[in-house]
């Protein structure tokens, strides 16, 4: 991995070049013809470009249900009680987020409030091709359930040995109601317009590669989304204290996920930075994924060595990773200090795997930067927000001067005379 010793001005700008995103028009003009197509001719067009891209001819998409209760029986004891225990440390989090509707009438005459009404349907995109994303159901799946949601529909590419049997052990734990062996743009754009198969869905959640992500960015507004997903990364800030060797590991644990992702160490420490730096290019050679690791380091990997630990935590602010591990003596010491991260794990013992899998938090988080402003997936995101207002004559009496006023200030005369309406002649 490349080692700067840079101010934290000049390192700042260094990160700028790492986190910055392109646009590839290309892809964006295949997407939208995608999608046109999708939405005009429904489940044939989904068919030919299941052909094209999965080489693969499907008469049905649907997987039933009993396929789902064979994988579920299929699988070997130690990744079912492994599930479960994810399952049930993930809603134990998650209920928290729980939402309730609530009533004003601190003031008589006036009620206000707002209804928390859960959506209708929600469609969970679960990546096929070179790894499976069981974990990925539950985080997606359970939150939307404890939300009220009557229908998850989950769709995942068609694979020319079936669909891995864990996907389908995880999707009947979870609870999902319909799955579709369909990947790719074509499945987002079903999922948005629906087809003669496939009843469209009111929000889309999940990650995908770079059509899929360019597909759901597209389709927003006709349909919700969870977020538009980038390649995965972590941000580890690390003092001497730390082990060489497990911040390495931590690091190849996020740079074996794709290419594209973004492995970044800042510490305040030069004998760290060389020791991770040799540690993560000993380690990657026994990766099973090692071509795609040593890519993501190599490309988009990084270590900074910076003066203290304030400039440390600066710069990774400015990073707003997707995960931020602080391995520094008593960390949770140092919680306000970080400002920008889609979640944080504290200590040599909350290395990122578990959040990935087990503590229970959400790994569906924002990445590129929109940490900055966006949220890890949560139970509020599979629900709407509705207030309602009721005055009576008394109280909208007293509050017209001021309503006619902001009305008239801002040229709507309508408004004004709409409230005025309820007082003509004195009644």
């Amino acid at each position: 991995m490349k080692i700067y010793k840079k101010s934290l001005a000049e390192m700042k700008k260094v990160v700028a070049d790492y986190t910055s995103q392109t646009i590839d028009l290309k892809i964006e003009q295949a997407v939208s013809e995608i999608i046109a197509n999708v939405a005009k001719n429904g489940d044939e067009a989904v068919r030919n470009y299941e052909r094209q891209f999965d080489n693969v001819n499907l008469a049905d998409f649907s997987i039933p249900e009993f396929q789902l209760d064979q994988a579920w029986e299929s699988i070997d004891d130690d990744l079912r009680a492994a599930l479960k225990l994810a399952k049930q440390n993930i809603i134990s989090f998650h209920k928290r987020e729980i939402e309730n509707s609530f009533v004003d009438v601190s003031k008589p005459g006036i009620l206000r409030g707002e209804k928390i009404t859960p959506l209708a349907s929600v469609g969970l995109y679960v990546p096929g091709g070179t790894a499976a994303y069981p974990s990925t159901i539950l985080m997606c799946a359970l939150p939307a359930k404890l939300a009220g949601v009557e229908r998850i529909v989950m769709v995942t590419p068609p694979q020319a040995d079936g669909i891995n049997p864990a996907v389908l052990a995880a999707a009947k734990l979870a609870g999902v109601d319909e799955v579709y062996q369909i990947g790719g743009a074509q499945a987002i754009a079903a999922l948005a317009y629906g087809t003669a198969s496939i009843a469209p869905v009111d929000k889309i959640m999940g990650p995908g590669n770079i059509f899929v992500a360019t597909a759901k960015k597209q389709v927003f507004g006709k349909v919700a989304i969870d977020m538009v997903a980038g390649p995965s990364e972590i941000g580890i800030l690390a003092d001497d204290s730390a082990d060489a060797d497990e911040v390495a590991a931590d690091l190849l644990s996020q740079a074996e996920h794709d290419k594209r992702a973004r492995p970044m160490l800042i510490t305040d420490s030069e004998r760290l930075a060389e020791a991770v730096a040799k540690s993560v290019t000993q380690q990657l050679t026994t990766l099973p994924r090692t071509e795609i690791a040593i890519a993501a380091v190599n490309e988009r990997g990084f270590i900074a060595v910076m003066d203290n630990v304030n400039d440390m935590f600066a710069l990774m602010n400015e990073v707003a990773p997707e995960h931020l591990e602080v391995q520094l003596a008593s960390p949770i010491q140092y919680l306000g200090l970080i400002k920008n991260a889609g979640s944080v794990f504290l200590g040599r013992y909350a290395s990122e795997p578990l959040g990935d899998y087990v503590a229970g938090p959400n790994h569906v988080l924002p990445t590129g930067g929109t940490a900055r402003f966006a949220s890890p997936l949560g139970v509020y995101d599979f629900v709407k927000r509705t207030q309602f207002i009721q005055f009576d004559r008394a109280n909208l009496a007293a509050d017209v001067p001021a309503i006619t006023k902001l009305a008239r200030t801002e040229g709507l005369e309508a408004h004004a005379r709409a409230v005025e309406a309820r007082f003509k002649g004195g009644e």
